[in-house]
């Protein structure tokens, strides 16, 4: 599949979206693990077949014209049904979601959902009934979640971009797997209105693509204030974006942590390395505040809300969870009101003092994960290997930040490793310029 460039150029060449979208359906198996349902057909042909019949100047205000994408099964999609990786808690919505909605205004053609940890909780892309993405580089390895099957999607060139949703870290950590881009944007400036919540606070709609510039194209289609999301809000103007010469923060050396994984160590070596190569100056950090804050995702009171989400339904259906979903769900009970308030007056604490990074440097570089797993590995032990794999995400919704994950290096097995970039609330376009700029310095 074309990114969208090549997409744009070759429909200026006279291309049309019916044919571009047959080659896509004819590259999708209904049956492989990335997808949970399809959209019909006849509604993919109907919309690209209303695309060729727009004039020139139609066209020309469509910026993501033709354009084939997937969604992740946790958000709506009018007349397919939404599970959530759940079976029995499926319904088909009537009205898409506004993100998707606003996404085919732009042009875009939703083909199919995609597969996902259960009710969004993981980071491993393996708690899920459809089966398990295969990672495309060696299928021994987990393809990352919860966005597993977006991010194969693709990582393989099934579509050209996909949504996600990223509560901790489930639209980056894939993405470092995959060797794909994951953008978790400013909580609030994609709405969130018809998607099913983990954590209603701080969900954020993602989006999964080949390029920082295709992230950041369908971030601007996406983004926008909906009245239907209680959590929405603007995007504003682009801040002023760093100069030829830039500050970046770094982890203290030692609390930079890869669970003995050298490979991992080497290549994140080799990516703040280069980000000096591009004019970065780097200034090592205290990361204390930060690994606090992530700790408390499933250690405090926070996991409540994932109980606030779909915990009538696991009480009311405990068969239908996955073991370690109802498991990870039902903890929330333990918590009360008490508990609660002192979680958020403790996180409070942690976000004024992590704050204080971005005084000197308008950036955080971040390994995406400390190491990856085997799916063997993620069986014999589904909670702690899970929770490491947060280690350089959790903290960053609940620190209101925004975040850019984009590949770097390999594994000597091929796959690929990533490094994320983390700025504060509404830096979105200072992460896309700078991850710009490492990329280029790859080519």
């Amino acid at each position: 599949m074309n990114d969208r460039r090549s997409l744009a150029n070759a429909y200026a060449g006279g291309a049309r979206a019916g044919d571009v979208l047959a080659e896509t359906l004819a590259g999708i198996d209904a049956r492989d693990p990335v997808w949970i349902g399809l959209v019909p057909e006849r509604d993919v042909f109907s919309r690209a077949r209303a695309l060729d019949a727009c004039t020139s100047a139609e066209r020309a205000r469509l910026p993501l014209f033709g354009v084939p994408f997937a969604v992740k099964d946790n958000i709506d999609v009018a007349g397919v049904p939404t599970t959530a990786g759940c079976p029995a808690f499926a319904y088909v919505p009537e009205r898409s979601a506004s993100v998707v909605e606003r996404l085919e205004a732009a042009g875009a053609i939703a083909v199919g959902k995609t597969n996902l940890d259960q009710f969004a909780t993981g980071l491993v892309g393996t708690r899920s009934p459809y089966g398990i993405p295969r990672n495309p580089f060696d299928a021994r390895y987990i393809p990352g979640g919860s966005s597993s099957g977006s991010a194969v999607a693709v990582a393989r060139g099934l579509v050209t971009f996909a949504l996600g949703t990223d509560t901790a870290g489930s639209g980056r950590v894939p993405a470092g797997f995959t060797g794909t881009v994951g953008l978790k944007p400013t909580y609030g400036i994609v709405s969130a209105a018809g998607v099913v919540p983990a954590c209603r606070s701080i969900d954020c709609v993602s989006i999964f693509a080949r390029s920082v510039d295709d992230a950041e194209a369908v971030l601007a289609a996406a983004a926008g204030f909906d009245s239907l999301d209680p959590g929405s809000r603007p995007r504003p103007p682009a801040s002023e974006q760093p100069g030829e010469r830039f500050r970046f923060a770094v982890p203290r050396a030692d609390q930079r942590i890869f669970c003995g994984d050298a490979e991992a160590q080497r290549a994140y070596e080799a990516a703040l390395a280069r980000f000096e190569a591009i004019g970065g100056i780097p200034l090592e950090v205290d990361m204390t505040a930060c690994y606090a804050a992530a700790g408390m995702l499933y250690g405090s009171a926070f996991v409540a809300e994932r109980t606030a989400a779909v915990g009538d339904f696991a009480r009311a259906h405990p068969e239908a969870l996955l073991e370690v979903t109802r498991t990870i769900v039902e903890g929330g009970r333990r918590f009360d009101a008490v508990d609660a308030f002192r979680a958020q007056y403790r996180l409070r604490e942690l976000r004024a003092q992590a704050a204080t990074m971005f005084a000197e440097a308008p950036v955080l570089v971040v390994p995406t994960a400390p190491t990856i797993y085997t799916i063997e590995q993620i069986a014999a032990e589904p909670f702690t290997l899970n929770a490491t794999l947060g280690t350089y995400t959790n903290f960053v919704n609940f620190f209101d930040w925004c975040a850019l994950a984009v590949p770097s290096e390999r594994y000597a097995n091929g796959i690929p490793i990533g490094v994320t970039l983390i700025g504060p609330v509404f830096a979105d376009a200072t992460l896309a310029q700078l991850a710009r700029r490492f990329a280029g310095a790859a080519a």
